[in-house]
């Protein structure tokens, strides 16, 4: 299948929401490059290949109504939840959550037990899922890391193969908290913030210069 970027941004659940020229091509530069690091460490993707633009070929997969958060740091949401944490401090191991993909009610924080409850996953699909977030994670922080920046946290999207799991959706700055030694963001974070589609464009500029051109590209 293809998928397409579109050149828009939205934050707080489509309450703020922009047209951001150039963004789409962005965002499928950056992605295309971050599933080829990916698949270099032998994390399994649906990407097939960059076709230019805003485009990817990728393979269609079952995906499992489910966001899978790996949190590095403490911050966002982590915060409100756990205000004895200080922001910005780092986690003594990475902490993987789960979400509903439920715009409606805020893509809600489920417990592992109630998405093997709700028949979402067996315990062993949630190790698995768990495992795979956890060295996708570890693959980005240290490529990030080398670039000058923290990844602070990241969003992922799973599906089922016939041979497992698989990163499906995106992997941009729309995904992962990334902020340089200042604390400066170079992600959505800069448009949630109340920055302008121009400070969250060049943000991401920097990001894909930083993460460098993809090199799987589609031919014929």
């Amino acid at each position: 299948m293809v998928l397409e970027f579109k050149d828009e941004v939205t934050a707080f659940d489509g309450k703020r929401r922009d047209t951001a020229p150039g963004k789409g091509e962005l965002a499928a530069r950056l992605s295309a490059r971050m599933f080829e690091l990916l698949e270099e460490h032998g994390v399994p993707t649906h990407y097939v290949c960059y076709m230019g633009g805003s485009r990817l070929l990728a393979r269609r997969h079952e995906v499992i109504p489910l966001e899978v958060i790996v949190r590095n740091y403490a911050y966002g949401s982590l915060l409100r939840r756990m205000p004895l944490l200080k922001p910005m401090e780092r986690l003594f191991r990475p902490l993987v959550e789960l979400h509903l993909k439920d715009d409606a009610r805020g893509d809600p924080l489920v417990l592992p037990e109630d998405a093997v409850e709700a028949g979402l996953l067996s315990w062993r699909e949630l190790w698995d899922i768990q495992s795979l977030a956890l060295r996708v994670s570890s693959v980005l922080e240290m490529f990030w890391r080398r670039r000058g920046l923290r990844l602070v946290d990241l969003k992922i999207e799973v599906a089922r193969s016939a041979t497992g799991f698989v990163v499906v959706d995106e992997v941009t700055g729309d995904t992962m908290r990334l902020v340089d030694s200042g604390g400066r963001h170079l992600d959505k974070e800069v448009y949630r913030r109340g920055g302008g589609v121009e400070a969250l464009l060049e943000a991401y500029r920097e990001l894909a210069r930083l993460a460098g051109e993809p090199e799987r590209r589609c031919t014929g």
